[in-house]
């Protein structure tokens, strides 16, 4: 089923005074003239912070498309917030660590500025970079039904991230020198729903021994991902994975112990 956002004024009534939601902007074009959808057909319609719309198109017009609103559906985020910070990588990697990250359920991308970050970006440069990550993330939890779409902010300089990140529950820092795979199941057995959980992860080349001191000193604890040294694109996204299937078996697990008590 097709996954579109819409802002929270945008969530009203028909003149009948059922409860629907008018799609505007690129969306229109996409519905009417890629899709090819009509009326009757049903799509999901998602407000971007916490819930999802079951609806059914009534009304397709050059500049919006009218759909009621049939029920809401569960959702499918994670129930922690999960913080990618990403220091820079070179060329377009950047934009496959946001999609899969936000697939995996991530709920902020930062892209960090290290010492040994290559890619360097003036204002105007950034701010053309960061809409266009953020049109990605868009996408990406369109495609995965996420129910709200991650934000991907401008980016930081490391002390900035660091500074960022104080007040969060769990912090982690994969490293290449971490010793064992103990702290890693110790951090992430540490996760609970409700709480916020940050990875730092370094660009190509790793981060330089006093940046890890830095963090270390700012609350991350250094994991180990295991015996093989995984590239800036793979280690995050190793990260997320592990944190995801922790969350999503946790939430299981309390929603079968609600049954047994039922």
């Amino acid at each position: 089923m097709y996954h579109f956002f819409v802002k929270q004024e945008q969530i009203g009534q028909t003149d009948g005074g059922a409860a629907a939601v008018t799609i505007t902007g690129p969306d229109v074009n996409h519905i009417r003239n890629v899709l090819r959808m009509k009326p009757g057909e049903e799509i999901l319609a998602g407000n971007g912070i916490d819930t999802d719309y079951l609806c059914r198109i009534e009304q397709i017009m050059p500049d919006r498309v009218t759909a009621r609103i049939l029920s809401q559906t569960e959702s499918t985020e994670l129930p922690a917030r999960l913080y990618l910070f990403q220091g820079l990588p070179k060329s377009d990697k950047l934009e496959l660590i946001i999609q899969k990250a936000v697939e995996l359920g991530v709920y902020q991308v930062i892209p960090v500025n290290t010492r040994r970050t290559v890619v360097k970006l003036d204002a105007k440069k950034e701010e053309s970079r960061v809409r266009r990550w953020n049109v990605i993330a868009e996408s990406a939890a369109k495609q995965s039904g996420r129910v709200l779409v991650p934000e991907v902010t401008p980016v930081m300089e490391l002390d900035e991230a660091l500074a960022y990140a104080a007040d969060f529950d769990v912090k982690m820092i994969p490293y290449e020198k971490a010793r064992g795979m103990e702290e890693t199941a110790r951090a992430v057995a540490s996760v609970r729903p409700g709480m916020s959980v940050g990875v730092m992860i370094g660009p190509e080349g790793g981060f330089e021994e006093t940046e890890v001191s830095a963090a270390r000193e700012a609350g991350f604890a250094p994991i180990s991902l295991g015996r093989r040294i995984l590239r800036t694109e793979t280690a995050g996204l190793t990260a997320l994975s592990i944190l995801m299937y922790h969350l999503e078996l946790s939430g299981d697990n309390a929603s079968a112990r609600m049954t047994e008590r039922a």
